[in-house]
């Protein structure tokens, strides 16, 4: 029992969204770095400098879709095993990224630096509040030239009118670029520019007090960095988890994906900040999270995956309990009992058909016509069906 509980416990599952280019598919592929989910990053344009990964590139990207994955993938990073879920970027707002946010514990809201909130981070912002989940903002492409970062937290404020706290704080942007500064543990981070985001781009540990930082700065950055914590620290909102837990406050983090730039350092204070698997409502109450009986929802179907066969999946999310695939599970709105075949899951680059899973993961399972979206599935014995999607 325990075993099961910690395996729930170390899930993480979020969706991340963003405007067409604002860099969505750029960071999820950094995320998979640190996972080992995949070894070499390739960029997605392709520079000829980086023939090797591009072609491991252009298969992963032929094997997920077109923005990263069809739908989930899922890998392990520390003592964490994570579920992204993608969002399709393009313009022409799908029912189908509401389905998908519905699945999602917490969001990455993913805003570039010069260009700021972008018409379709809006429609997706917008869903995300209607659910209340927490969300996570992460300013990309600093290696560019950046608005300044106050305007941008203006920007985020006022258009979608959610408070923000900066966790971390950029110095300088573009050619100036110099790195972040960490403000809870009050350690600098220097960037420095390197080949593609191969690997990550090196950190020099310095702090406010260290004696050589203005130097490494130049007097004018170091002078409105000064200024910058000083405002930051009089003015900027307080980090409350609560409102963060209620959607009403969004930590804030700056880097580049390209350059595999403050990825790491993000991605451990959002996997410390986010929560396990959350329960759900349903008609019979909220389903626990942490019950031995297995219950999960369909929030998408997905037809052709494979195109050497016609195939349909369909997609769903486990909101408690275990998953067995050699037991039976009742289909509520079918009203009758069957065994969910050829249960898969994506890891990265390849479809791995799999035994178990708990709540948290998302899997796949082969449809012949039988399931809807909103459809739910549980353990023989029970009879209830999630909240609509």
């Amino acid at each position: 029992m325990a075993d099961f509980k910690k395996e729930i416990e170390r899930r993480r599952t979020f969706a991340i969204i963003s405007h067409p280019d604002a860099g969505k598919t750029t960071l999820t592929e950094k995320f998979l770095l640190y996972g080992g989910a995949i070894n070499l990053a390739g960029s997605v344009k392709g520079k000829k400098t980086a023939k090797h990964a591009v072609s491991d590139w252009m298969e992963i990207e032929k094997e997920r879709g077109i923005s990263v994955t069809s739908s989930v993938m899922q890998f392990n990073y520390k003592d964490y095993c994570i579920n992204i879920l993608d969002t399709p970027g393009h313009q022409d707002f799908s029912e189908d990224t509401y389905r998908t946010l519905m699945a999602a514990d917490s969001a990455v809201m993913v805003i570039d630096a010069s260009k700021g909130v972008e018409a379709q981070t809006i429609k997706l912002f917008k869903v995300c509040v209607l659910r209340h989940i927490p969300i996570f903002t992460f300013i990309n492409k600093l290696d560019r030239e950046a608005q300044d970062p106050f305007d941008l937290m203006e920007d985020i404020e006022s258009v979608l009118g959610i408070h923000t706290c900066p966790i971390n704080w950029p110095i300088g942007s573009g050619k100036e670029f110099k790195g972040v500064y960490d403000r809870q543990t009050r350690h600098i981070h220097a960037f420095t520019e390197n080949n593609n985001g191969m690997k990550a781009a090196s950190d020099k540990d310095l702090t406010m007090d260290s004696p050589e930082l203005e130097q490494e700065l130049g007097s004018e950055l170091y002078e409105r960095l000064v200024d910058d914590i000083e405002l930051l620290d009089g003015a900027s909102d307080e980090l409350d988890m609560d409102l963060v837990s209620k959607g009403q406050l969004s930590p804030v983090f700056f880097g580049s994906a390209l350059n595999n730039f403050g990825i790491e350092l993000f991605l451990n204070y959002f996997l410390e900040m986010t929560s396990s698997p959350l329960p759900r409502m349903s008609d019979s109450g909220l389903i626990d999270t942490f019950s031995p009986d297995f219950s999960a929802f369909v929030f998408k179907i997905q037809a052709n995956m494979n195109k050497a066969h016609r195939d349909r999946i369909a997609f769903m999310r486990i909101c408690s309990g275990k998953f067995d695939a050699d037991k039976e599970v009742y289909h509520v709105q079918g009203k009758k009992k069957l065994r969910l075949s050829q249960p898969q899951q994506l890891m990265a680059q390849e479809r791995k058909v799999i035994s178990e899973a708990y709540a948290g993961d998302i899997i796949g399972v082969f449809d012949p016509g039988i399931f809807s979206i909103g459809d739910t599935v549980c353990a023989p014995g029970k009879k209830f069906a999630f909240e609509g999607i």
